[in-house]
């Protein structure tokens, strides 16, 4: 095993190509998910690369560097829409694991109930991709394509995301569930982007749920009957057909479902009255 951390992103994507070597940032999820005796591979080391910090406004959008800290996003000036993804920001694990943990981190490592995707899914998020043959763009839910799987072949890293800018009247909101307050996985979560016209009826509505599906999911049919209502839209099994969530330690599928709505009812809420 080797360890390398390059200053630059071509020296890196130029290491990456080379195989047996893992991408790390924060190592949040890694180096607990190590097997006795250490990694197999070498570990290329990302977090010096200036590159793949922060957070930027563009012509058409918003950047996130893939290895911006979820701290980072907690505190950054943002939109309203933003700020489903800021609270989620709150709900990855602990300070200390806000401090290291990142962004792109939390969505290649793929867990249905990782935080940072709903709200990521609601601002029409898309994934930039490089290696040393170049890059392309996927949209987040054709990134994420199971559970601890993603669209990322050989040689390739996530190097960061790109958000269109939302309405200039829309509000994000973020609601979960879990079995106590603090540093818990999800049994459900829900994450809303909520604009509003002069007279008070919903004219953009993106609802996504998350450890209720494999991948998290938006809920399209919903999100249409949201529009021109006040947002007081009763949710139907209809509504919830993308969901299919299973039993676990956490909870069982039928109280997933029976939880979702109200989750969606508390994140519509705040967004309308934020």
């Amino acid at each position: 095993m080797e360890y390398f951390a390059p200053s630059n992103l071509g020296e890196a994507l130029d290491i990456l190509s080379r195989g047996g070597v893992r991408p790390v940032a924060g190592g949040t999820d890694f180096y607990p998910g190590l097997p006795a005796g250490g990694p197999r591979e070498s570990v290329l080391d990302l977090t010096r690369i200036a590159g793949l910090h922060g957070i930027t406004r563009q012509h058409k959008g918003w950047r996130i560097g893939a290895a911006t800290r979820w701290s980072d996003v907690v505190r950054a000036d943002l939109p309203p829409a933003f700020d489903g993804l800021r609270a989620a920001g709150r709900e990855v694990g602990s300070i200390q694991i806000q401090n290291a943990g990142t962004v792109a981190g939390n969505l290649v490592n793929a867990s249905p109930a990782a935080d940072g995707v709903p709200p990521l899914l609601t601002l029409g998020a898309e994934v930039e991709i490089a290696s040393a043959q170049g890059r392309r763009v996927v949209p987040l839910d054709r990134f994420i394509t199971g559970v601890r799987q993603v669209d990322l072949a050989p040689g390739e890293m996530v190097v960061a995301l790109h958000l269109p800018e939302p309405p200039e009247d829309a509000r994000g909101a973020f609601s979960k569930l879990g079995s106590r307050a603090y540093l818990v996985i999800s049994i459900v979560m829900v994450a809303v982007v909520i604009g509003r016209d002069v007279a008070g009826r919903i004219d953009h509505a993106r609802v996504a749920v998350g450890a209720c599906s494999p991948v998290a999911r938006r809920l399209p049919a919903l999100e249409a009957a949201l529009l021109g209502t006040r947002g007081d839209v009763a949710v139907t099994p209809e509504h919830l057909a993308p969901l299919s969530p299973i039993d676990d330690v956490r909870g069982s599928g039928a109280y997933r479902l029976e939880s979702v709505g109200e989750l969606i009812g508390r994140a519509v809420r705040g967004a309308c009255d934020g």
